[in-house]
């Protein structure tokens, strides 16, 4: 299911436009606020916190034997502060897998798979059904003081504007389906900040490859007018120059969210491929009713111009994701609701549809046992008709987690 953390929260009417507005207002009296309250400043200069969750998926094919699988994953976020301008920060995950799945030739590898600069994955483990790995995803050094900032490392590039699919989100894409890894990955890159006033500010990004030909840039600019927050952004990402815009505001107490982004080729050709340009561009609202149940509705549409073809689900589903690739159609199609089921639980559904006739539908429980510990139960249906992506291979997933955090 897309995003069952966030869902948590959505019984608030929050709006994106007032969330970034009121984040930049006070990341501009929080220094000054710290230096003259007593009380505010922290009782060490650093901290360490995570989580350990355990996950049971179970796979039910419409053809074949059924899979069972396992995973242990745990995790560290540290932070050491220097002084009030400069801080470390390191978050690294380490997961056992086993099962079925693990079992399949050069599922280890996979794993191991590091697509940023520096190979920061590592597996302990590769041996019968059984792979253990650790990776950094979060690696990196902050400096800022007064309206600049810098910052090196990995770390996680976040320039959306809307929550499900972000065609602006050009250092930072990922699948809609994975919920099980809400932090999302990072990118290894320095940037360089400045706000130019209340909820305005400009940042430039370098975000190096191994193949000089793949190496990434860009600059946004970000402003509010009128209670909207609206960015445009410039630079190159992978093989692709790139410009793009985002916007995202409140209508009658409904969310409005939007992005678009164009890729023109810096090449003509990659690989052996032909390369060509394409659009690719979301719509997006939410409206949250409130109430003893906090009822909330979202809905999304995506269009890409010219979709590459994925080759077969697996693929689509399993493998790392670019702002360009986010769907396999040219148009895609998405809708939840969820509401809070007792004080301690919230239901989601959800469903998807590409226009080749693939389909999605989805439904997520997450239940408060304590303070620090969840439970979650999802179940995926993928399906569609016969001739379609997720129609060629369907099946039916099902997830049983519970986690702990420190």
């Amino acid at each position: 299911m897309p995003k069952p953390k966030e869902a948590l929260t959505v019984g608030r009417k929050t709006r994106v436009g007032q969330i970034v507005s009121l984040a930049a207002f006070l990341a501009v009296i929080t220094p000054v606020a710290n230096a003259q309250i007593p009380g505010l400043e922290p009782e060490k200069n650093w901290d360490l916190n995570g989580y350990v969750k355990y996950m049971a998926t179970g796979t039910l094919p419409d053809e074949g034997s059924n899979g069972l699988d396992h995973l242990i994953h745990q995790r560290f976020n540290f932070e050491y502060r220097f002084n009030e301008q400069l801080r470390f920060n390191a978050g690294m995950r380490n997961r056992l897998l086993f099962g079925d799945t693990a079992e399949i030739p050069g599922y280890g590898e996979l794993v191991a798979i590091d697509t940023g600069y520096m190979d920061l994955s590592k597996n302990w483990l590769d041996k019968k059904g059984v792979v253990g790995n650790s990776q950094f995803d979060r690696l990196y050094v902050n400096w800022q003081r007064d309206d600049w900032q810098v910052r090196g490392g990995r770390f996680r590039i976040n320039w959306a504007m809307a929550t499900l699919w972000n065609p602006n989100d050009i250092f930072n894409s990922y699948s809609i389906y994975d919920f099980d890894y809400e932090e999302r990955a990072g990118s290894d890159a320095v940037m360089v900040s400045r706000k130019l006033g209340f909820a305005s500010s400009v940042d430039v990004v370098v975000n190096p490859n191994s193949d000089s030909d793949l190496n990434s840039y860009a600059g946004r600019y970000l402003f509010n007018h009128k209670g909207w927050d609206y960015q445009v952004l410039a630079g190159k990402s992978l093989l692709d120059n790139v410009i793009g815009a985002g916007f995202a505001g409140d209508v009658q107490g409904a969310g409005l969210r939007g992005e678009f982004t164009w890729f023109e080729p810096s090449k003509d050709q990659w690989q052996g491929e032909e390369l060509g340009h394409t659009a690719v561009a979301t719509l997006e609202t939410d409206y949250s009713f409130g109430g003893q149940r906090n009822w909330m509705v979202r809905g999304a549409v995506l269009y890409i111009s010219n979709p590459q073809d994925p080759q077969n689900a697996i693929a689509f589903l399993n493998l790392p994701l670019t702002a360009r690739t986010l769907s396999f159609t040219r148009w895609t199609a998405y809708a939840d609701a969820s509401l809070d089921v007792t004080p301690l639980s919230r239901l989601t559904l959800s469903a998807s549809y590409y226009d080749d006739g693939s389909y999605f539908v989805g439904a997520s429980n997450s239940y408060s046992l304590a303070d620090d510990w969840q439970l979650l139960g999802v179940i995926q249906r993928f399906d569609g008709s016969g001739n379609s992506l997720f129609g060629e291979t369907a099946s039916t997933l099902l997830f049983a987690q519970i986690r702990w955090n420190f």
